[in-house]
């Protein structure tokens, strides 16, 4: 049966060909905080303005861009913050995730994606990789979206932390750190290592400090794929980090990891995973689109190819799991 489309319609192709403007609209209102001043009660443009210390005209036609994006409301000239907004970019709030602009719709990021036609010829990125030695634009990365991150780790971290018995971790690219930093919270007797570049895991300490864990949070700077990790680890997390890579890669780094645990350790695998038809649901099947832009052989796995990279690694009992509210999921194996 072929799909029911709705109707030919030229306005679609517009609106796609000008949807950078909801990026850097939503972006730029981000960066005046204008939800913030909403939910706080300046409703109208010429309040929004005078906190924002922006023009009444720039705000009123910015929010009445958002309102027809779905992100704020309007009546009578007044605006309110769509449920969305009001929990996720109201800066006052601890479930605020404003800052994943910094990195999603950083210049270096956006470059990426400027030349997609000539990414699809070649099979991946025609910028520079995103996964180059060093790239400060991960240091960016770790500061940015780590209140994002940080919720999907807070859904992971109940489910494989094991409170009351002692447990050696390993956080692979561990970024911000939060994956690790949520098992520590979560189990009193958990020791976390983290590996990733040496500038980016300075932020992770930073993290764990703040977080009352620093005495048992250790650093293994340099490239996964380089670096030795030890051994006798119960737990290793690898979030968000597979995407990067193809196959074959994924397969002998999961064979390493497999080799610095415990028997019967587990490993836990976040990733945005779509299903098998590759093009549901829509946020972790746009991942796709994403690691074509910015990688050289990356994209977002079904379950399939993680099950297959797990095998093909030596690991058993493969299942997976969503991690609601997020739009990741939980792959989880055992060495």
């Amino acid at each position: 049966m072929s799909p029911a489309f709705p109707p030919p319609d030229p306005g679609v192709i517009m609106d796609a060909l000008c949807a950078f403007q909801l990026t850097e609209a939503l972006k730029g209102a981000i960066e005046l905080d204008v939800f913030t001043h909403i939910a706080a009660g300046a409703v109208t443009p010429s309040a929004i303005a005078e906190r924002a210390n922006a023009s009444e005209r720039g705000v009123r036609i910015l929010c009445d861009y958002l309102t027809i994006r779905g992100f704020l409301g309007k009546e009578d000239g007044r605006y309110s913050c769509s449920p969305t907004s009001a929990v996720f970019l109201d800066k006052r709030l601890p479930s605020y995730i404003g800052s994943i602009a910094n990195f999603l719709a950083h210049e270096r990021i956006v470059r990426s994606y400027r030349n997609i036609a000539a990414a699809a010829r070649k099979g991946g990125t025609v910028a520079t990789s995103t996964v180059s030695p060093n790239d400060p634009v991960w240091v960016e990365f770790a500061r940015s979206m780590a209140p994002f991150l940080g919720m999907v780790a807070g859904v992971m971290a109940p489910i494989v932390a094991t409170p009351g018995r002692p447990q050696k971790v390993l956080d692979v690219a561990a970024g911000h750190g939060l994956f690790g930093l949520s098992v520590a919270k979560a189990n009193p007797s958990a020791t976390v290592y983290g590996t990733d570049w040496v500038d980016v895991l300075k932020v992770a300490v930073e993290n764990a400090t703040a977080l009352g864990v620093a005495d048992r949070y250790h650093t293994i700077p340099g490239s996964a794929f380089d670096v030795e990790f030890g051994t006798g680890y119960d737990l290793v997390l690898v979030p968000n980090f597979l995407h990067h890579f193809d196959k074959a890669t994924n397969t002998s780094l999961l064979k390493k990891l497999r080799r610095a645990m415990t028997p019967g350790g587990t490993i836990a695998v976040v990733e945005f995973m779509p299903n098998e038809d590759r093009v549901s649901p829509p946020i972790a099947a746009a991942f796709s689109m994403q690691m074509l832009g910015a990688t050289e052989s990356g994209e977002a796995y079904p379950f399939s190819d993680l099950d297959a990279m797990l095998a093909g690694g030596g690991f058993s009992n493969r299942r997976a799991q969503a991690l609601p509210p997020t739009p990741q999921s939980l792959v989880t194996a055992t060495a």
